[in-house]
C-alpha cells in the first residue's frame, strides 16, 4: 500500500551540502512526517529518501552489533550518510588516554555503514573535566582510516571553560570539525577547523511549521553555500580571527537537534528545497 512512497529519486548533496535530523524514530513524527500507515520497521527507509544526512544518536548510549549497521545500510539509498555520535562511556572515561580499545571497538562496528558512514561526533558534556593532555592524547587514538575508508571526525565539547583559541588549534591540527550549536546553552562559534563544516541548529520553534522561518532559512541556505565554498559567514560568532582568504571547498553537513524536534523533519526538507535539492 504504502511502497509507491519510496519511488521517489532521494534527495542528494547540494554542492557538497547536507540537511538532516536526528534519528528517525519519535512518535510525533507520525503525525506529521511520516505518512499514515507507515509500519515503523519502514521508518529509515522512508527518512532516508526525503533527507540527505540522519545523526545517529542511539550510538551516544550504546554501540549496534555490525548487522544492525549493515542492515541500516541496506535499507537506505546510495548517496545518503549517516552521522554517529560515539558511546559517552567512551568520553567519560577516567583516562581518555587509555580508551583507545573501546575506540577500536566502535569504530569497528560502524564501520558496516560502508560507503554510507559520515562523521563520528565525540560529545563531551558539560561537566566532565578535561584534561588538555589528556585529551591530546585521545585525539591521537582516532584513526583516520576504517575499512580501507577516510573516517571524519567531530569534537563536540560543551564545557565553556575549555573552549579556547588552544583548543581550535589542536582541532585543526589534527583535521577534526568542532560543532557549531546555534545553542544558548552550550559554547556556540563558527571557527571552522577542518576541510568539512559541522552545524547542530538548535532553536526550532513549534509554532512555526517549519521550525525556522521562512527567512531564517534562506539565511541558513546562503551561509551553508558558503561555507561549502571555502568561506566562513561573518554574522555567526567566532573565537578567534577570521581566516584571510578562502579555503578549499568544502562538504557542509547541517542538522536541525533537538528544541521542538517534531519540528526538525520539516526544517530540513524546507531547507533543502531552498538549496534546491
Amino acid at each position: 500500500m504504502t511502497d509507491g512512497l519510496f519511488d521517489a529519486q532521494p534527495p542528494q548533496a547540494v554542492d557538497g551540502i547536507r540537511a538532516g535530523i536526528g534519528g528517525w524514530t519519535y512518535a510525533p513524527w507520525r503525525k506529521n512526517f511520516y505518512p499514515a500507515g507507515l509500519v515503523q520497521r519502514r521508518e529509515l527507509e522512508y527518512a532516508s529518501r526525503h533527507l540527505s544526512a540522519i545523526e545517529i544518536n542511539g550510538t551516544y548510549y550504546g554501540t549496534q552489533k555490525p548487522a544492525t549497521y549493515a542492515k541500516w545500510r541496506d535499507e537506505t539509498p546510495k548517496g545518503f550518510v549517516f552521522s554517529a555520535k560515539a558511546p559517552k562511556r567512551i568520553m567519560a572515561s577516567k583516562v581518555l588516554a587509555k580508551a583507545g580499545a573501546q575506540v577500536e571497538d566502535f569504530i569497528g562496528g560502524i564501520a558496516e555503514l560502508g560507503d554510507r558512514l559520515g562523521p563520528l561526533v565525540w560529545q563531551f558534556d558539560r561537566g566532565t573535566k578535561i584534561d588538555a593532555d589528556d585529551f591530546a592524547a585521545f585525539l591521537d587514538l582516532l584513526p583516520k582510516k576504517a575499512g580501507g575508508r577516510r573516517l571524519r571526525h567531530v569534537l563536540d565539547v560543551r564545557d565553556p571553560d575549555f573552549v579556547d583559541e588552544s583548543y581550535l588549534a589542536l582541532a585543526r591540527m589534527h583535521g577534526m570539525a568542532t560543532v557549531f550549536t546555534d545553542s544558548p546553552e552550550h559554547p556556540s562559534f563558527a571557527d571552522v577547523t577542518a576541510d568539512f563544516v559541522y552545524a547542530r541548529l538548535m532553536r526550532a520553534r513549534a509554532e512555526v511549521g517549519t521550525g525556522y522561518s521562512r527567512d531564517e532559512l534562506v539565511q541558513w541556505a546562503a551561509r551553508g553555500r558558503q561555507w561549502a565554498a571555502g568561506g566562513e559567514p561573518d554574522d555567526l560568532p567566532r573565537i578567534g580571527p577570521a581566516p584571510a582568504k578562502p579555503a578549499a571547498r568544502r562538504d557542509v553537513f547541517i542538522y536541525f537537534i533537538s528544541a521542538a524536534k517534531e519540528r526538525n523533519p520539516a526544517a530540513a526538507m524546507a531547507l533543502l528545497r531552498e538549496l534546491g535539492a
